[in-house]
């Protein structure tokens, strides 16, 4: 059996959980996330507990078993406490504006970058350098934050670009004169 599968959830109080058929919806004090298993993955409710189970042995569910849990536990997790990834912009003249649903980003190319932002997200851009992507979806706020990152990823010579806050690049040596 799955070793993450078969980990038993437990659902805080401030949670309350929905399961119809193959239907898992989820309900926190910061909103509402539901989720579709595939046919085979079948989950239970006991009390506060939360089991995750597979119908039968085959290969496709054994696969899908753990990554179904892990998606459900996240919900939990999403809808109680939420999630933030935080990006820092390096580089002179490199900055981000929020304005009204796009992100402005200007990273040193002959036009600004207008990255939309998804419903259910929050954009905080402080000092122009650091943006704060915050939401109840982890998938969501991670896929933000790198298409974010994606548009001028660090680079190794000079440091400049967008990277995650506490993210290390590794810096290389310039052109060395030789003979």
């Amino acid at each position: 059996m799955s070793r993450v599968g078969k980990k038993i959830i437990i659902v805080p109080a401030a949670v309350t959980i929905t399961i119809n058929g193959t239907t898992v919806t989820v309900t926190g004090a910061k909103g509402e996330l539901s989720w579709t298993m595939p046919n085979g993955i079948i989950a239970t409710l006991e009390g506060a507990d939360l089991a995750i189970t597979r119908a039968d042995e085959s290969r496709k569910l054994r696969a899908l078993h753990g990554t179904n849990r892990s998606l459900i536990a996240n919900m939990i997790e999403g809808v109680e406490k939420g999630f933030v990834k935080e990006l820092e912009i390096i580089g002179v003249g490199f900055k981000a504006i929020v304005k009204g649903s796009a992100l402005d980003l200007a990273l040193g190319k002959s036009h600004p970058i207008l990255h939309p932002i998804p419903a259910g997200l929050t954009i905080t851009v402080t000092d122009n350098t650091k943006v704060k992507v915050e939401g109840i979806d982890k998938q969501v706020v991670g896929q933000f934050a790198a298409e974010v990152r994606s548009y001028y990823p660090p680079e190794p010579y000079k440091g400049k670009g967008v990277r995650y806050v506490g993210e290390h690049v590794r810096r290389k040596e310039g052109k060395s004169v030789g003979r």
